[in-house]
C-alpha cells in the first residue's frame, strides 16, 4: 500500500537543490568538454562525439564487467 509523504519545505529545498546541483556540474562539464574540443580536436564534433560515446560505453562495463546497467533504459 501507498502512503503519501507529507512536502515539507524542507524536503522540497533540499530536493530542488541536489537537481540544481546536478544541472550546474552537468552544465560545468559541458562547457569544459567544448573547450577541450575546440582547443585539441579543432572544433570537430565528430571526434569529440565517438571519444564521449567509447568513453561513455567504459565507465558503463567497468563497475560490473557487462552492460547490464543499459538494459534497465
Amino acid at each position: 500500500m501507498f502512503f503519501k509523504k507529507k512536502l515539507s519545505p524542507t524536503y522540497l529545498v533540499k530536493n530542488i537543490s541536489i537537481v540544481l546541483g546536478l544541472v550546474l556540474v552537468w552544465r560545468g562539464l559541458w562547457y569544459a568538454l567544448d573547450w577541450v574540443d575546440m582547443r585539441f580536436l579543432g572544433g570537430s564534433h565528430v571526434w569529440s562525439a565517438l571519444g564521449g560515446i567509447i568513453l561513455g560505453l567504459i565507465l558503463l562495463y567497468i563497475p560490473d564487467k557487462d552492460f547490464r546497467n543499459i538494459e534497465r533504459l
